[in-house]
């Protein structure tokens, strides 16, 4: 009975996970071997994170505060470790200690091979579809990036489905207990953007599930479902409910939350500007990357051949270093500004996909088929205004997220589940062998059709030119160059066409030598686990192979100290900012990793200082950046070496004004900027005007307040004056968390100068104290705890229930 129990139920997932396991290593082999993937991102992490983390070291304790760039910011996301958050101990289980990325890789396999097993495809089958899923070359791409959140959500994506389809099903409490489970995991990954995008799918599922419970006079069961899933939904938010609780506080005062400011409505939304939003958008026609890999190029730096007409133009111009120039090629010739290269989910599931259009029947059927087109339309963002303002303006949340192209994760996850459900029907001895050869020959005919046509006519539909183009030619590309360009894009879409074009007719041979008796379903298996490997393996390694690896130690320390920076560093004053004119200053991680910077990397800074960058930084208002204590400029030198020059007038980290000059609004607050002397008036909104009270008495020549302690979530001050006094703090305002103290006690502080705090400071000698305690935090940490508790109950019974089922049926 053991042995039975062994190879029925757990010897083909045991074994698929080796598989995976063995494909993966493979693939990323040179973790083994100690190296590390070098991805931007992360490195832009150390640095923006580099304060909190030497904090959290020191202090064994989380700031929550950091100062190290857009001036002062929360760090909830950027670095704050949630202990109350106890299902991560079950990540780290699921992740089974592979290095990064590689663990992420495996959840994609292992998410999607559970939801296909809910679904009862046989699970060989499961474990090539998985396979093939985790490698869509998208997945890899961000990889590269170092967009390691969003990849950790992607992979528990497919199980969160799986629990939902499992519920509706009948399958009430093990759908529950999935769905609780998965979705506590996924939320607890922090990319919110890819959590919308699950939601989006699972709702439309789960409208085309009640269209089919309507139908068929289902609909007790229906609601009976749907009740045990919102109760899994209401319960998964628990553990993380700390950052979901200081995030959605977070960003309403963060460029993701409406503008004060009244000006350029028509771009405004309640989160994101419209343009910012859908910057990164698809091309209608780039939608066909999901089927030819190179049909726009590829990425905006790709590697050309010694074969390509662009460097045999070289040559023939005699251009000197001809092989390193072809290295890095602007051959993208997409819509968006640039990319890292496309997003292909391989021909193999996109003739799949057609094909489970035509035998697939059932609500889930159109319920994929139906995110798939949302997906592609919305990926086009300004591309298709229409739908995309409708969702902007009216859907809820949807204004939030930026990179609107993102969305086509839905379809990379659509297509091959829609493609695995139609291989294992075709699969199945029982299936209809006249109908499965008709849809196999439409479906082959379609995809292998355009795949055809591309491959022979690509001209006929394109000329080869970029947006990008003009912007080449002003940067000094002669035309000839770009001639040779415009012919190396054409010859990459024919390539890649005519290569899936064969994975298409090798993917539908195989299913008619199935379909037709000439092989068994076990050997169309292993044909399809090849082919998915051999299709989607080099284009992958197009984009991440072992040249993006680096040492060890290159990816823990991945800046180092410029002269000017080492020269900065000597200064023991504690608090003070620097403004590094040598680097992209508002994109920029290398500063803060050194100093406290003016500039910065991040997608949810303060809107307000956003707005300062807009109208005041930009245009080099010096009132401004020496009221936020801006004591260092990074310039370049003699040959271009990064210097230091000192501002001798930054403001230091607080000082008395002599009055206070109350406006009626945001507009009229950030206008009134432009010309002001912050040492001597500080601007302040109406709003304040209860708190602010009445301006300062005569001036105190006297008057001294000074910084004496600095942490990032705690500030203290000594101040000394005869006469009641307004300070300004060269200090980021942020209503949601900082609380003011006077000699121990809680006094109000309010707005000054568009972003900084002011505060009135009675006559004499007095302490005053800055702390970051935001409310949200500390009780958001007590109801993750008593929530992760709950659910690890809920599994513990869960698990106890199924063992003795189990045992039951084995007496």
């Amino acid at each position: 009975m053991k042995k039975e129990l062994l190879n029925k139920n757990l010897l083909p997932p045991l074994a698929a996970v080796l598989i995976f396991l063995v494909v993966i290593i493979t693939y990323f082999n040179p973790l083994i071997e100690g190296k590390r993937l070098q991805q931007d991102d992360i490195s832009r992490y150390k640095g923006m994170s580099k304060e909190v983390s030497d904090f959290r070291k020191e202090h064994h304790e989380e700031p929550l505060w950091t100062n190290s760039m857009f001036g002062g910011m929360p760090t909830f996301q950027i670095s704050t470790l949630y202990e109350g958050n106890l299902t991560d101990y079950i990540d780290r289980v699921l992740r089974l200690g592979l290095p990064i990325p590689a663990d992420f890789v495996f959840l994609y396999a292992l998410g999607f091979f559970i939801l296909l097993l809910t679904l009862r495809i046989n699970p060989w089958l499961s474990a090539a579809g998985s396979i093939g899923y985790a490698f869509s070359s998208y997945f890899f791409i961000i990889l590269v990036a170092g967009h390691n959140s969003k990849a950790h959500a992607i992979g528990y994506f497919a199980p969160v489905i799986a629990g939902i389809l499992l519920a509706y099903r009948g399958k009430y409490l093990a759908g529950g207990i999935l769905t609780l489970l998965f979705l506590a995991l996924e939320i607890s990954c922090n990319h919110l953007q890819i959590t919308y995008y699950l939601a989006l799918t699972a709702l439309i599922l789960i409208l085309a599930l009640a269209v089919q419970a309507v139908l068929e006079k289902q609909i007790p069961r229906f609601m009976k479902a749907s009740g045990v899933l919102a109760v899994a939904a209401i319960l998964a938010v628990g553990p993380s409910i700390g950052n979901l609780w200081s995030t959605y506080e977070y960003s309403k005062y963060t460029i993701r939350g409406k503008s004060e400011l009244t000006s350029n409505q028509e771009n405004k939304t309640s989160g994101l500007d419209k343009d910012y939003a859908t910057q990164w958008s698809y091309g209608k026609s780039e939608s066909f990357t999901l089927l030819i890999p190179n049909f726009k190029g590829g990425s905006s730096q790709e590697a050309l051949s010694t074969n390509s007409a662009v460097y045999k133009a070289l040559n023939d111009n005699q251009v000197p270093n001809s092989r390193d120039i072809i290295k890095a090629m602007p051959t993208y010739w997409g819509d968006q500004p640039f990319t890292s290269g496309p997003v292909y989910v391989g021909a193999i599931f996109v003739f799949l996909f057609v094909f489970g259009l035509f035998i697939v029947k059932g609500a889930v059927k159109w319920g994929l088929l139906a995110a798939t087109l949302l997906s592609l339309m919305l990926a086009w963002g300004h591309n298709f205004n229409g739908l995309t303002n409708f969702f902007l303006d009216y859907f809820p949340g949807y204004n939030k997220f930026r990179a609107v192209a993102m969305i086509l994760i839905i379809a990379q996850f659509t297509i091959p589940l829609l493609g695995i459900m139609a291989l294992s029907k075709s699969f199945d001895a029982e299936t209809d062998q006249k109908k499965t050869w008709a849809a196999l020959k439409w479906s082959t005919l379609i995809t292998a059709g355009i795949c055809l046509i591309f491959a022979i006519l690509p001209g006929a539909f394109f000329d080869f030119s970029g947006s990008g183009d003009a912007q080449l030619k002003s940067g000094g590309y002669p035309d000839w160059i770009i001639n040779a360009l415009i012919s190396d894009r054409e010859s990459m879409l024919k390539a890649d066409a005519f290569r899936s074009l064969v994975f298409i007719l090798l993917a539908a041979a195989t299913i008619w030598a199935v379909l037709f008796k000439k092989i068994k379903a076990v050997y169309g298996i292993i044909l399809f686990f090849a082919l998915l490997i051999i299709d989607l393996w080099p284009i992958n390694q197009r984009y991440l192979s072992k040249d993006n690896y680096v040492s060890k130690n290159k990816m823990e320390i991945p800046y180092e100290a410029s002269p000017a920076d080492e020269l900065i560093l000597k200064d023991t004053d504690p608090n003070f900012r620097v403004l590094n004119l040598t680097v992209n200053t508002f994109n920029d991680a290398s500063t803060s990793y050194f100093h406290k910077s003016i500039g910065g990397y991040h997608g949810a800074k303060l809107r307000r200082y956003q707005e300062l960058i807009d109208f005041q930084i930009n245009k080099n208002n010096m009132s401004v950046l020496n009221m936020l204590n801006t004591k260092y400029f990074i310039v370049k030198g003699e040959n271009n070496i990064p210097t230091p020059q000192v501002n001798m007038n930054a403001l230091g980290n607080a000082w008395f004004v002599k009055e206070v000059k109350f406006v009626a609004n945001a507009d009229s607050e950030i206008v009134a900027l432009d010309n002001f002397d912050p040492k001597m008036t500080a601007i302040v909104d109406q709003r304040f005007k209860e708190t602010a009270g009445k301006l300062p008495a005569a001036a105190d020549t006297t008057a001294t307040i000074a910084l004496t302690s600095y942490k990032p979530n705690e500030l203290k001050y000594e101040s000394n004056s005869q006469t009641e006094q307004t300070a300004v703090f060269s200090e980021i305002y942020y209503e949601k968390g900082w609380k003011a103290f006077i000699d121990g006690k809680p006094m109000p502080h309010f707005r000054a100068n568009y972003v900084l705090r002011a505060m009135n400071i009675p006559p004499g000698n007095h302490k005053i104290e800055f702390r970051f305690e935001p409310d949200s935090f500390k009780k958001g940490e007590k109801i993750s705890f008593a929530s992760s508790i709950l659910i690890f109950l809920l599994l513990a019974g869960f698990m106890a229930y199924q063992v003795k089922l189990i045992l039951a049926k084995k007496e």
